[in-house]
């Protein structure tokens, strides 16, 4: 059963699992904001987020990502060139509008992970930012870039929608914080440093709460949509109070980042008992 542990342990490290989180969170837009998901741009988000996550993790430095000694950092730069071919077959199919999107967010995930300047730091390297970047991008990614795409659609719900998603990510990426507490230079000056792993924890739990609350500002709003949201209240809740500074090997890489992908399963099985 070792081979599973490794296939698994890939599927981990090489990003794919982060890839159907954003992929579902693309899906999850479609159903709350009842447009159709072009399934070219939602692939290329997936084989897209391969690639850029594999490049922050094990590339910061252009020259490691290229010449990798290490077998298994090979396989995993195998998977992101595999990934990069796909992600460009799909971006062939895009519109022009989009792309102008994904110009600002890729500067915007750029300067993150590079010093865009000889001698500076990254933006990621400046005191508290670094959530609030990733939490912006996956937002704009997952919200905007679908809204975009379809056109015609209610921006007052999109506004709200990304406002949540931006949230909601910006929650999940507590554990992270918490688990690189010991691992974190102290410059980042992320939340666990500042004000500890009980303050931060509460902080989540605060920002739950108009993450609920916000659905309800929406010009258009289901039954389902209001269940889901309550759901997702409790399990947010729960992640707050279990999160620990010293944590299970998968609790944050595969059952936070797994969350996404569960919170779309609610939304197709709520969609598909309101069509009953």
């Amino acid at each position: 059963m070792k081979w599973l542990q490794r296939v698994f342990d890939f599927y981990i490290d090489a990003s794919i699992h982060v890839a159907f989180s954003v992929f579902a969170l693309v899906n999850v837009t479609g159903i709350l904001l009842k447009i159709t998901i072009d399934q070219h741009l939602a692939w290329f988000l997936f084989f897209g987020t391969i690639v850029c996550y594999n490049f922050m993790k094990y590339g910061v430095e252009a020259k490691k990502y290229i010449l990798v000694a290490n077998r298994y950092h090979k396989n995993i730069q195998g998977a992101s060139f595999i990934a990069f071919g796909f992600a460009m077959y799909h971006a062939y199919f895009l519109p022009r509008k989009i792309w102008f999107a994904l110009v600002f967010l890729s500067i915007l995930t750029f300067i993150y992970t590079l010093p865009v300047l000889p001698h500076s730091r990254k933006l990621r390297s400046w005191g508290g930012i670094k959530m609030f970047v990733v939490a912006l991008v996956w937002s704009g990614t997952t919200v905007v870039l679908p809204a975009l795409d379809a056109g015609e659609v209610a921006w007052w719900d999109t506004g709200v929608e990304a406002f949540r998603r931006f949230l909601f990510v910006f929650i999940l990426i507590i554990p992270f914080e918490i688990r690189d507490l010991v691992y974190d230079d102290i410059e980042l000056q992320t939340l666990p440093q500042r004000y500890g792993v009980g303050q931060t924890k509460i902080i989540g739990a605060l920002i739950n709460m108009p993450l609920y609350f916000l659905v309800l500002l929406k010009d258009s709003v289901t039954t389902g949509e209001l269940v889901v949201a309550g759901i997702l209240f409790l399990a947010l809740g729960f992640l707050m109070f279990f999160t620990r500074r010293k944590q299970k090997r998968y609790f944050s890489s595969f059952w936070v980042e797994s969350i996404p992908i569960v919170l779309w399963g609610f939304h197709l099985s709520a969609q598909g008992i309101m069509a009953l």
